[in-house]
């Protein structure tokens, strides 16, 4: 019976998954779940990226957490569009969820859109939101067994953020082992070691996102 009902709801929401990818499609707005554990730098990310890309494209973001607007206050005060998501204690978003939000976005007016999920590196694996693209970001503090404690998240990735690498002389945090474990998961994603601190990092990574904002207009333009 449980088998069942998960079924039932997978179901449903990728249904409505699929709604919000031809939405997004319609107006040509690119979508990246970002997912990771809390406290991995996640909004810090975003500001960095959008520092970085203000000239060349219009970022939004959907603001997941449990509780509070901490995050989505903090974007909106250097000027950054978001919408805030509380989930009341659900460990992660999912589609119907986002459908809203979408429904409370200027999509004409925006070319990228980070979807910033909940902090968890097991519970949003599971659900497809009607993304372009899923990025996690491990933080160097975390470790770097993380792969192989949440393999299907490291798995399904089509970028991996290896963040705070400014803190790599006071943690004990094995980049090679890192590497090998997760590129053994997953030898497709695009792997970044940044700091959100320093910016280190930060100009491939958004080259990489505009390399992605092009091919899907290109997609797009075919269709």
């Amino acid at each position: 019976m449980e088998i069942k009902v998960l079924k039932d709801i997978l179901n449903a929401n990728n249904q409505i998954a699929e709604q919000n990818r031809q939405l997004l499609t319609s107006k040509h707005v690119m979508a990246i779940n970002l997912m990771s554990s809390p406290g991995s730098g996640k909004t810090t990310l975003i500001m960095r990226t959008v520092e970085q890309l203000k000239s060349r494209a219009r970022i939004a973001v959907i603001e997941g957490d449990v509780s509070s607007s901490i995050d989505a206050e903090k974007l909106g005060q250097v000027g950054i569009t978001a919408v805030q998501i509380n989930t009341g204690g659900g460990c992660h978003l999912d589609a119907s969820m986002v459908n809203s939000a979408l429904a409370s976005l200027p999509l004409d007016d925006i070319d990228i859109l980070f979807i910033e999920n909940v902090g968890n590196l097991i519970c949003p694996g599971g659900f497809d939101l009607g993304e372009y693209l899923r990025v996690v970001i491990l933080s160097t503090p975390e470790g770097d067994d993380k792969p192989h404690k949440y393999p299907l998240l490291f798995s399904q990735a089509n970028a991996l953020v290896v963040n705070k690498t400014d803190l790599l002389p006071h943690v004990g945090f094995d980049m090679e082992a890192f590497v090998r474990v997760f590129q053994g998961l997953n030898q497709q994603a695009a792997l970044f070691k940044v700091s959100g601190i320093t910016g280190d990092g930060i100009e491939d990574w958004g080259e990489w996102v505009m390399i992605n904002l092009q091919k899907l207009r290109t997609q797009n333009s075919t269709r």
